[in-house]
């Protein structure tokens, strides 16, 4: 028989082989991490992109005749053409304000135009917006002109802004390509997915939690994002070819709005104001990108009943912070798999709370009457 110093040996030597093997995995899992890091938003984002097309790839590989990699080129091509090119432009609209913008506060050449003296027959507003905008013309080159010793930092954190949101679009761009493989090879992807959630919650809740995130990814993606992405392009399109200043800045501001269900036509209702205030068109130009952008505000109304199937049931909230905190921390790519992440979290949490396990016993155990013992 051992006695206690031999059970003691073996048992130290046994925590030791388990510490080794948890500080070896631990060591192995932090490397992996580092090397994959850099292609941490852009993978996520290409997996996203997957999920929520997956259903349309499959419909355009029954038209193919089954051909998978076909139809996943099909879907990449597409989306490049129409998605991924407007992007492009508003991004290099963007690019050219903020630039422009940069240099007028250098050379303490930025104007604003003194308003209109119809600006104050408006409702409401018209006096002290009128105000504001006469103070904001008249003082500016002064305040410029104190603020010369801070521009050149503001300037180079711009410029660097800039030359970052190349790698994004290129980011972006490359999402596309890795979302048409992922969906090429999508049937073993989604058993590996479904094995994932029955290693992590069970054999019993793994096939329901991973419809459970199939559903929220395509519903945020699309019914959110999706419709505040088209909008946003469909608005800045129209922006750039009416010739309307900071068209990049002003898509970007409708797409945070979209993505918060705030009605863009807080975009192109001043846009409108400014082409028939603030520039030289003619009558029917004026009245064409007044339609266009009308039509191009209000098209959420149409996207979202096309886009939005079955709703999602995460707090607008959690979309919007994760938008925000996605885009604070990693771009654009970042914006969009930040509010899928964190609703994906949200509702994976709000699922495990809800256990129906748990409550079927608790239903069984509980007395009748709560008055009454058991």
């Amino acid at each position: 028989m051992l006695n206690n110093l031999d059970l003691g040996n073996i048992w130290s030597r046994k925590l030791l082989d388990v510490l080794i093997q948890a500080g070896l995995i631990g060591a192995l899992v932090v490397l992996c991490f580092q090397i994959f890091s850099p292609f941490l938003t852009l993978m996520l984002w290409a997996v996203i992109l997957a999920v929520t097309l997956y259903p349309l790839h499959q419909i355009i590989t029954r038209k193919l005749g089954g051909r998978q990699g076909w139809a996943a080129t099909v879907l990449v091509l597409g989306g490049i053409l129409l998605i991924v090119v407007p992007i492009f432009l508003l991004a290099s609209s963007l690019a050219d304000s903020i630039i422009d913008f940069v240099q007028g506060l250098r050379d303490n050449t930025l104007v604003i135009p003194v308003p209109p003296d119809a600006v104050v027959s408006w409702p409401v507003v018209g006096e002290k917006l009128h105000a504001a905008w006469q103070l904001a013309a008249t003082d500016l080159p002064a305040l410029l002109q104190k603020l010369q010793p801070k521009i050149g930092d503001l300037a180079r954190a711009a410029l660097g802004y800039v030359a970052g949101m190349g790698g994004s679009m290129l980011a972006f761009l490359f999402s596309f390509v890795v979302a048409g493989i992922i969906m090429a090879y999508g049937e073993g992807g989604a058993e590996s997915m479904r094995a994932i959630h029955r290693r992590i919650v069970g054999a019993e809740r793994g096939d329901a939690f991973t419809a459970l995130s199939t559903a929220t990814i395509r519903a945020v993606a699309m019914g959110v994002l999706g419709v505040a992405l088209i909008q946003a392009i469909l608005i800045g399109l129209v922006l750039i070819i009416a010739g309307i200043p900071y068209a990049g800045v002003l898509a970007i501001v409708a797409l945070v709005l979209g993505v918060a269900q705030i009605p863009a036509l807080l975009i192109t209702l001043p846009a409108i104001a400014y082409l028939w205030m603030g520039s030289s068109y003619e009558t029917t130009p004026a009245v064409i990108y007044t339609v266009l952008l009308l039509l191009s505000g209000s098209a959420d109304n149409i996207l979202k009943p096309l886009l939005l199937g079955r709703g999602v049931d995460a707090p607008m909230p959690v979309i919007l912070l994760g938008a925000l905190g996605g885009m604070v921390s990693a771009g654009i790519l970042g914006m969009f798999a930040g509010a899928v992440l964190l609703a994906l979290g949200y509702q994976l949490f709000m699922a495990w709370v809800a256990d129906p396990s748990e409550a079927d016993a608790t239903s069984k155990t509980a007395p009748a009457n709560p008055a009454e013992p058991a």
